[in-house]
Protein backbone atom coordinates (compact mmCIF):
# COMPACT_ATOMS: atom_id res chain seq x y z
CA UNK A 1 0.00 0.00 0.00
CA UNK A 2 1.44 3.86 -0.72
CA UNK A 3 1.52 6.07 1.83
CA UNK A 4 0.91 9.81 1.49
CA UNK A 5 3.75 10.84 3.47
CA UNK A 6 3.24 14.39 2.80
CA UNK A 7 -0.71 13.86 4.20
CA UNK A 8 0.11 11.85 6.46
CA UNK A 9 3.09 14.21 8.09
CA UNK A 10 0.95 17.03 7.66
CA UNK A 11 -1.75 15.96 10.19
CA UNK A 12 0.72 14.57 12.70
CA UNK A 13 2.11 18.25 12.70
CA UNK A 14 -1.52 19.71 13.23
CA UNK A 15 -2.21 16.97 16.05
CA UNK A 16 1.77 18.18 17.82
CA UNK A 17 0.16 21.81 17.84
CA UNK A 18 -2.79 20.99 19.77
CA UNK A 19 -0.66 18.90 21.68
CA UNK A 20 1.83 21.99 22.51
CA UNK A 21 4.69 19.68 21.40
CA UNK A 22 7.89 22.50 21.77
CA UNK A 23 8.73 22.92 18.18
CA UNK A 24 4.96 24.42 17.70
CA UNK A 25 4.91 26.89 20.59
CA UNK A 26 5.44 30.35 19.45
CA UNK A 27 7.54 32.73 20.59
CA UNK A 28 6.76 35.10 23.39
CA UNK A 29 6.14 38.81 22.58
CA UNK A 30 9.27 39.88 25.14
CA UNK A 31 11.22 37.48 22.89
CA UNK A 32 9.94 39.76 19.88
CA UNK A 33 10.54 42.85 21.53
CA UNK A 34 14.44 42.20 22.15
CA UNK A 35 14.86 40.80 18.95
CA UNK A 36 13.66 44.17 17.96
CA UNK A 37 16.36 46.07 19.91
CA UNK A 38 18.69 43.54 18.38
CA UNK A 39 19.01 40.70 21.12
CA UNK A 40 17.79 37.40 19.60
CA UNK A 41 19.18 33.93 18.73
CA UNK A 42 18.08 30.78 16.95
CA UNK A 43 18.64 27.32 16.74
CA UNK A 44 18.81 24.91 13.61
CA UNK A 45 18.99 22.26 15.61
CA UNK A 46 18.12 21.46 19.65
CA UNK A 47 19.93 23.15 21.73
CA UNK A 48 23.09 25.07 20.33
CA UNK A 49 22.26 28.60 19.33
CA UNK A 50 23.39 29.69 15.37
CA UNK A 51 26.52 31.83 15.58
CA UNK A 52 25.15 35.50 14.99
CA UNK A 53 28.09 35.32 11.78
CA UNK A 54 26.36 32.97 9.96
CA UNK A 55 23.77 35.55 8.95
CA UNK A 56 24.74 38.54 8.61
CA UNK A 57 23.43 41.74 8.10
CA UNK A 58 19.36 40.54 7.89
CA UNK A 59 18.03 43.95 7.78
CA UNK A 60 15.89 44.17 4.53
CA UNK A 61 17.41 40.88 3.02
CA UNK A 62 14.86 38.32 1.78
CA UNK A 63 14.95 35.29 3.78
CA UNK A 64 12.86 31.81 3.41
CA UNK A 65 11.83 29.75 6.36
CA UNK A 66 11.87 26.41 4.51
CA UNK A 67 9.57 23.84 6.74
CA UNK A 68 9.93 25.94 9.13
CA UNK A 69 6.91 27.14 10.42
CA UNK A 70 5.43 27.22 14.24
CA UNK A 71 5.46 30.66 15.27
CA UNK A 72 9.59 30.64 16.26
CA UNK A 73 12.23 31.09 13.95
CA UNK A 74 9.98 33.49 11.53
CA UNK A 75 8.67 36.51 14.11
CA UNK A 76 12.20 36.50 15.49
CA UNK A 77 13.93 36.74 11.77
CA UNK A 78 11.11 39.33 11.15
CA UNK A 79 11.59 41.26 14.17
CA UNK A 80 15.38 41.59 12.93
CA UNK A 81 14.45 43.37 9.91
CA UNK A 82 14.18 40.68 7.23
CA UNK A 83 11.74 40.38 4.60
CA UNK A 84 10.48 36.64 5.87
CA UNK A 85 8.64 34.10 4.25
CA UNK A 86 7.54 31.05 6.07
CA UNK A 87 7.00 27.55 4.22
CA UNK A 88 5.71 25.06 5.84
CA UNK A 89 3.65 21.57 5.11
CA UNK A 90 1.25 22.13 8.48
CA UNK A 91 -1.38 25.10 8.06
CA UNK A 92 -1.35 24.94 11.72
CA UNK A 93 1.94 25.41 12.42
CA UNK A 94 1.78 28.37 9.44
CA UNK A 95 -1.03 29.55 11.97
CA UNK A 96 0.96 29.97 14.73
CA UNK A 97 3.15 32.27 12.84
CA UNK A 98 0.37 34.33 11.67
CA UNK A 99 -0.81 34.72 15.32
CA UNK A 100 2.46 36.09 16.58
CA UNK A 101 2.57 38.08 13.05
CA UNK A 102 -0.71 39.82 14.02
CA UNK A 103 -0.26 39.66 17.82
CA UNK A 104 2.99 41.80 17.48
CA UNK A 105 2.43 43.89 14.45
CA UNK A 106 5.25 41.75 12.50
CA UNK A 107 4.62 41.55 8.63
CA UNK A 108 5.28 37.67 7.47
CA UNK A 109 4.25 35.54 4.60
CA UNK A 110 3.59 31.97 4.63
CA UNK A 111 3.21 29.22 2.45
CA UNK A 112 1.82 25.71 2.72
CA UNK A 113 3.08 23.47 0.44
CA UNK A 114 5.83 20.40 0.17
CA UNK A 115 9.87 21.26 1.12
CA UNK A 116 10.66 19.12 -2.32
CA UNK A 117 9.05 21.49 -4.42
CA UNK A 118 9.20 25.77 -4.88
CA UNK A 119 7.68 26.10 -7.78
CA UNK A 120 6.26 28.59 -6.21
CA UNK A 121 9.28 30.85 -6.15
CA UNK A 122 10.85 32.30 -9.22
CA UNK A 123 14.93 31.12 -9.42
CA UNK A 124 17.11 33.66 -6.77
CA UNK A 125 14.04 34.69 -4.85
CA UNK A 126 15.91 34.98 -1.72
CA UNK A 127 19.01 35.49 0.41
CA UNK A 128 19.02 33.15 2.88
CA UNK A 129 17.59 29.70 3.19
CA UNK A 130 16.63 29.22 6.84
CA UNK A 131 16.34 25.49 6.83
CA UNK A 132 16.15 23.62 10.79
CA UNK A 133 15.85 19.84 10.99
CA UNK A 134 13.26 18.94 9.34
CA UNK A 135 14.06 17.07 6.34
CA UNK A 136 13.60 14.08 8.56
CA UNK A 137 10.32 14.28 7.41
CA UNK A 138 10.61 13.44 3.32
CA UNK A 139 11.48 10.36 2.13
CA UNK A 140 14.06 11.76 0.05
CA UNK A 141 16.13 15.28 -0.12
CA UNK A 142 17.96 15.47 -3.01
CA UNK A 143 15.40 17.65 -3.77
CA UNK A 144 15.24 19.96 -0.95
CA UNK A 145 18.94 21.02 -1.55
CA UNK A 146 18.43 21.51 -5.07
CA UNK A 147 15.01 23.42 -4.78
CA UNK A 148 16.77 24.99 -2.09
CA UNK A 149 19.63 26.18 -4.12
CA UNK A 150 17.64 27.13 -7.06
CA UNK A 151 15.61 29.67 -5.06
CA UNK A 152 18.82 31.54 -3.25
CA UNK A 153 20.38 34.28 -5.20
CA UNK A 154 24.61 33.47 -6.11
CA UNK A 155 26.50 34.32 -3.22
CA UNK A 156 23.17 33.83 -0.84
CA UNK A 157 23.08 31.31 2.45
CA UNK A 158 21.62 28.19 3.59
CA UNK A 159 21.42 27.44 7.15
CA UNK A 160 20.68 23.85 7.85
CA UNK A 161 19.51 21.37 10.75
CA UNK A 162 20.35 18.33 9.65
CA UNK A 163 19.77 14.70 12.16
CA UNK A 164 22.94 12.67 12.57
CA UNK A 165 21.30 8.98 11.12
CA UNK A 166 22.98 7.58 14.12
CA UNK A 167 19.89 8.52 15.58
CA UNK A 168 17.43 6.41 13.72
CA UNK A 169 19.92 2.55 14.18
CA UNK A 170 18.77 1.70 17.87
CA UNK A 171 16.78 -1.12 18.78
CA UNK A 172 13.74 1.34 19.77
CA UNK A 173 12.54 -0.89 22.73
CA UNK A 174 15.89 -1.63 24.23
CA UNK A 175 16.25 2.25 24.39
CA UNK A 176 13.18 2.75 26.69
CA UNK A 177 15.28 0.26 28.60
CA UNK A 178 18.03 2.85 28.52
CA UNK A 179 19.99 0.70 26.32
CA UNK A 180 22.12 1.83 23.07
CA UNK A 181 21.76 -1.17 20.67
CA UNK A 182 22.13 -0.70 16.80
CA UNK A 183 19.19 -2.57 15.28
CA UNK A 184 17.87 -0.40 11.83
CA UNK A 185 20.64 -0.04 8.85
CA UNK A 186 20.78 3.52 7.00
CA UNK A 187 18.99 4.84 5.18
CA UNK A 188 15.93 4.14 7.56
CA UNK A 189 12.64 4.67 7.11
CA UNK A 190 9.45 4.22 9.50
CA UNK A 191 8.09 2.78 6.32
CA UNK A 192 10.16 -0.29 5.94
CA UNK A 193 9.13 -1.70 9.47
CA UNK A 194 5.19 -1.75 9.15
CA UNK A 195 4.91 -4.54 11.65
CA UNK A 196 8.06 -3.28 14.30
CA UNK A 197 5.31 -2.97 17.47
CA UNK A 198 7.41 0.49 18.34
CA UNK A 199 6.60 1.83 14.91
CA UNK A 200 2.88 0.73 15.11
CA UNK A 201 2.87 2.56 18.42
CA UNK A 202 4.27 5.72 16.65
CA UNK A 203 1.29 6.01 14.11
CA UNK A 204 -1.11 4.95 16.77
CA UNK A 205 0.42 8.46 18.96
CA UNK A 206 -0.27 10.38 15.72
CA UNK A 207 3.65 11.10 14.99
CA UNK A 208 4.92 12.23 12.09
CA UNK A 209 6.41 9.29 9.65
CA UNK A 210 10.56 9.85 10.13
CA UNK A 211 13.52 8.90 8.00
CA UNK A 212 16.99 8.75 8.36
CA UNK A 213 19.10 9.98 5.23
CA UNK A 214 22.81 9.02 5.16
CA UNK A 215 25.37 11.81 5.79
CA UNK A 216 26.39 11.54 1.99
CA UNK A 217 22.90 12.81 0.85
CA UNK A 218 22.70 15.01 3.58
CA UNK A 219 26.29 16.72 3.18
CA UNK A 220 27.09 15.66 -0.09
CA UNK A 221 23.77 16.17 -1.29
CA UNK A 222 24.39 20.01 -0.74
CA UNK A 223 27.70 19.96 -2.99
CA UNK A 224 26.02 18.43 -5.73
CA UNK A 225 22.96 21.03 -5.05
CA UNK A 226 26.26 23.86 -6.13
CA UNK A 227 26.63 24.71 -2.50
CA UNK A 228 29.87 24.84 -0.91
CA UNK A 229 29.50 24.07 2.86
CA UNK A 230 31.68 27.32 4.78
CA UNK A 231 30.42 26.57 8.42
CA UNK A 232 29.66 23.36 10.41
CA UNK A 233 28.66 22.27 13.62
CA UNK A 234 27.47 19.52 15.96
CA UNK A 235 24.91 19.03 18.86
CA UNK A 236 22.83 17.14 21.28
CA UNK A 237 19.57 17.21 22.86
CA UNK A 238 20.49 18.08 26.19
CA UNK A 239 18.07 15.87 28.36
CA UNK A 240 16.77 13.36 25.29
CA UNK A 241 15.48 10.23 26.81
CA UNK A 242 17.06 7.96 23.76
CA UNK A 243 20.75 6.60 25.44
CA UNK A 244 22.71 7.03 22.03
CA UNK A 245 22.81 10.68 22.71
CA UNK A 246 24.99 10.08 25.67
CA UNK A 247 27.72 8.83 23.05
CA UNK A 248 27.35 10.64 20.17
CA UNK A 249 26.15 14.18 19.49
CA UNK A 250 23.16 13.86 17.64
CA UNK A 251 22.65 16.65 15.35
CA UNK A 252 24.46 18.78 12.81
CA UNK A 253 24.42 22.66 11.46
CA UNK A 254 25.79 23.64 8.07
CA UNK A 255 25.95 26.99 6.72
CA UNK A 256 26.31 26.51 2.74
CA UNK A 257 27.21 29.27 -0.41
CA UNK A 258 25.80 29.08 -3.21
CA UNK A 259 28.62 29.44 -5.44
Amino acid sequence: MTVDVRAVNREAWNHLVKKGNRWTVPVTSEEVARARQGDWSLILTPSRPVPREWFGELRGRRVLGLASGGGQQGPILAAAGAEVTLFDNSPAQLEQDRRVAERDGLTLHTVEGDMRDLSCFPDQSFDLVFHPCSNCFVPEILPVWREAARVLRTGGVLLSGIVNPIVFCSDLELERQGIAQLKYPIPYSDLDYPEDPEIRKFREDQLPISFGHTLQDQIGGQTQAGLSIEGFYEDTWVGAPEPIHRFVNGYIATLARKR
